[in-house]
């Protein structure tokens, strides 16, 4: 098959490599995905670049790409082979494994193979998986939140822009920020109610006039670090923060107070080791939002397989707005 793959870490042209190596064959619980699209993640090009000199390579050979879509073409031992030539989306692909999405095939184990709806095309099926995932557990790690208000801080980016829509779809009023017009137009097509320009608005007078003064329910927020300050000045008492990243302050003083007196929660969410019960909820109600048509992956830009290292360059530039996809088949 071919594929791409790094045998060391550094700079994606430096180590990224494209050729042929052979098929994987699924083991016992496994099942073999002919991929179709490839879906990029930040986490993609740390795991590729040494992210903070993490060097260890965890296998001598590494395929990356955690995320696509593609159909199953074979089963491992203990799996239906019902299942052959079901559509799916895959998650984590590589996460304790080899063979990420960077090929004509990789193997999974057979629920990290989902189901993709008939009428949902494989590029919105290669956009869920890390994104789908980490926007879900950041809204519904405390249950439901039909009736509330959520700000959303990056509505434009890769967790931010599936937030808004999940949470339309659960019932959810959505305020975003964004700092570029082309993140307004992803905010804006993605179901924002209300959108705020944190370069030319101040943050927290917006959603202080859009909420009459009330604050808002749950922030889901991209950097812990530079917006603790205002989050906790814009929740209602008894809010919650849930946060995913946080750069460049990764040790960010911490309001002690402000968060108590008004008995505020944080949720830090990482995907890859969030519980295997917050994976199934993820999957069901992603599930039921591409069921009932509410959700779709904003594509930024696409590369074919050999352009893999350009993609990842593409990644860590931090210019694209949306989901950067790698067509495979």
């Amino acid at each position: 098959m071919k594929a791409v793959w790094f045998e060391k870490k550094g700079a994606a042209r430096d180590v990224l490599v494209y050729g042929e190596m052979a098929d994987p064959v699924p083991d016992v619980g496994q099942v073999r995905v002919r991929v179709h699209v490839s879906g990029m993640n930040p986490s993609d090009t740390k795991t590729r670049g040494g992210f903070g000199g993490n060097t260890f390579m965890e296998f001598p050979r590494i395929i990356p790409g955690q995320d696509g879509a593609g159909v199953i073409d074979r089963v491992g031992p203990g799996v239906s082979e019902h299942r052959i030539g079901e559509r799916v989306w895959i998650y984590e692909a590589y996460r304790g494994r080899p063979f990420g999405t960077a090929a004509e095939y990789t193997v999974v184990p057979s629920h990290h193979a989902v189901k993709l709806p008939d009428a949902i095309d494989f590029d919105t099926g290669a956009g869920l998986g890390v994104p789908a995932m980490t926007s879900h557990r950041c809204l519904f790690a405390d249950g439901g939140i039909q009736g509330q208000t959520i700000l959303v801080t990056g509505g434009g980016g890769g967790v931010g822009n599936p937030a808004i829509q999940l949470a339309r779809w659960a019932g959810a009023r959505v305020i975003t920020t964004v700092s570029r017009p082309e993140q307004e137009a992803a905010a804006r097509a993605a179901g924002a109610h209300v959108i705020v320009n944190r370069k030319s608005q101040n943050v927290a007078d917006a959603v202080r006039v859009a909420t009459k003064g009330q604050g808002v329910d749950r922030i889901v927020d991209v950097d812990f670090g530079q917006n603790i300050e205002a989050n906790a000045a814009m929740l209602k008492t008894g809010g919650v923060i849930a946060t995913y990243f946080s750069s460049p302050i990764a040790s960010p003083q911490f309001p002690f107070f402000p968060l108590m007196v008004n008995c505020i929660t944080v949720h830090y969410v990482l995907v890859y080791t969030m519980s295997e019960q917050a994976h199934r909820d993820a999957i069901r109600d992603t599930t039921a939002c591409l069921e009932a048509r509410q959700y779709r992956t904003h594509v930024g830009a696409r590369f074919r397989l050999e352009q893999t290292a350009e993609a990842h360059e593409a990644q860590d530039s931090g210019n694209v707005v949306g989901k950067i996809l790698i067509d495979v088949a």
